[in-house]
């Protein structure tokens, strides 16, 4: 059943320096995840990414390659960010991008208002900068470099040196805003989120807030500041808004209404964005916090951070091109336990393809059609009477689908697989004991047959219902091959919260072919 609620999910909106690599599809499946499994269930949802176009590393990263920064951003956008959506089968509702014309209007609202209201004011600015992350560094993350950058301060994120910046800049008065941080972080122990992400925000609160530098005049790639166009706002807080200016803050108030407040997912590096600033600009403009905001560890390649410039990236494609998006999908969200950093590997990626998806789910699917196929002429028998081992099924496909969502809503999508996985796990076993293929020797046992193929196909049914969010196009494939007339996601006959209510699949309906979900794939020592 549908609970009509409203549930708003974004990912960080991604810098366009550089092409995605698979940090950045992490976020965006983890998002596309949670958006599907609240769509299918009936939730008013909406799901948002997009990408950061101001800044003046964008502006040096175009420099840098021979033209400008509106077009390397338009370039960054059509031939890699929008790409990446289709590579990974993302079903997001918009994608914003800090160029648009929508967004750079509202910035300048918002940021009008707060400098109405006396939130805004304007003095002198030195500290160390770095372009990297767009941000004056606390002297927490600052450290002494080492090698070609020996007796230089560095980013302790980037590991590049840091410029010193002196400028006239306008500042936003976030120190004002201590208490009420900390005092919302108490009352509300899920707005910070894992507990250990939490923890770290209050920490760095309880330390004491400076005002935050809110514009650049060294530079003009940016949204002007609406009362000193000398001025442009700094990227961040520009950055920011995008989540309240993608549903109709300034413009639509009746849209604005109904989708606003959200939640984020957000990798761990950028949290204090998002936990401090973000929330107490919007406590300044008067503006409902965000529901949540959700800080996930980082992907580790050979020990260290997903980048780029340190050359770990790995472009989903590579991955995809050889297991497809569906498994792609299903790894990372099944093998890194969410919120913590997790270490990706070719031979794990490969050795869970085959365990678990091709032999576990996979194989599980093909034989019981074919069975059925081979048995009953491609009609779903009626069941017979139940016995304890099928009444075990019916419990066990039942507790994982309330598990599962309540996996769900606490952002433990690793947590919400593991649970489905139990069915996978207790079908395959069930077929192995039940032995199908002895009872179809013998006439006497077809009652018996008709419940136990009954019992594999239903379940089958429950595992397409509430795999969709994950593995979108085997389910697809495997809910056309069991022949239910209803499209996947067609709210009133398979709401996915309901998934686990037993008898749904009709008995009389016709199974079709089904191609193999998860071919095997012959890797080499090259991967």
């Amino acid at each position: 059943m549908s609970s009509g609620r409203s549930f708003y999910v974004t990912t960080p909106i991604f810098y366009v320096n550089d092409a995605p690599h698979i940090g950045h599809a992490y976020t965006e499946v983890a998002a596309d995840m949670l958006a599907r499994w609240h769509r299918q269930s009936g939730d008013d949802t909406w799901s948002l990414t997009g990408t950061d176009e101001h800044g003046e590393k964008i502006l040096r990263t175009a420099t840098a390659n021979g033209t400008t920064p509106q077009e390397w951003a338009d370039k960054l956008v059509r031939e890699s960010w929008i790409p990446l959506l289709e590579t990974i089968d993302i079903s997001n509702d918009d994608f914003i991008r800090t160029t648009d014309e929508r967004h750079e209007k509202n910035v300048q609202v918002f940021l009008q208002k707060l400098y109405d209201d006396g939130f805004i004011y304007s003095g002198e600015y030195s500290g160390l900068y770095c372009v990297g992350c767009e941000e004056f560094k606390p002297e927490s993350e600052v450290v002494d470099g080492t090698g070609e950058f020996a007796g230089q301060k560095v980013c302790a994120i980037h590991s590049k040196p840091l410029e010193r910046l002196e400028e006239k800049n306008y500042f936003f008065r976030m120190s004002d805003f201590s208490q009420r941080l900390l005092d919302l972080y108490e009352q509300n122990p899920e707005f910070v989120q894992p507990e250990s992400a939490r923890n770290e925000v209050i920490q760095f609160v309880r330390q004491g807030l400076n005002d935050l530098s809110i514009s650049r005049s060294s530079f003009d790639w940016g949204v002007k500041v609406p009362w000193d166009d000398s001025h442009v706002v700094y990227v961040w807080f520009d950055a920011l808004l995008n989540y309240i200016t993608a549903v109709g803050y300034g413009q639509d108030d009746a849209t604005f209404a109904s989708r606003w407040p959200g939640m984020h997912l957000v990798g761990k590096d950028i949290l204090r964005f998002h936990a401090v600033i973000w929330p107490a600009m919007l406590m300044a403009a008067g503006l409902p916090v965000p529901h949540r905001v959700f800080g996930h560890g980082w992907l580790l390649v050979g020990g260290e951070k997903m980048s780029k410039s340190k050359l770990t990236g790995i472009a989903p494609h590579e991955i995809t091109d050889t297991f497809g998006s569906d498994a792609f999908r299903y790894y990372f969200m099944s093998a890194i336990h969410f919120g913590q950093d997790g270490s990706f590997s070719w031979e794990d990626l490969s050795a869970r393809y085959q365990a678990e998806l091709a032999n576990g789910f996979g194989n599980l699917a093909s034989r019981t059609l074919a069975m059925i196929t081979r048995y009953y002429d491609g009609v779903v028998p009626a069941p017979a009477e139940y016995t304890e081992a099928d009444l075990k099924v019916q419990r066990v496909v039942a507790e994982a689908v309330a598990n599962a969502d309540a996996a769900i809503e606490k952002i433990a999508l690793h947590e919400s697989l593991a649970a489905i996985w139990t069915v996978v796990e207790e079908l395959n076993g069930y077929i192995t004991v039940q032995e199908p293929w002895a009872l179809a020797k013998d006439e006497a046992n077809r009652e018996r047959l008709n419940t136990v193929l009954y019992t594999v196909a239903e379940g089958l049914r429950a595992l397409a219902v509430v795999l969709s969010p994950t593995i979108p196009k085997a389910t697809t494939k495997l809910w056309t091959a069991l022949g239910v007339e209803d499209s996947l996601g067609a709210l009133t006959a398979q709401p996915i919260r309901s998934a686990g209510v037993w008898g749904q699949l009709v008995p009389g309906t016709t199974v079709g072919a089904l191609e193999a979900l998860f071919p095997r794939i012959e890797t080499t020592d090259a991967e």
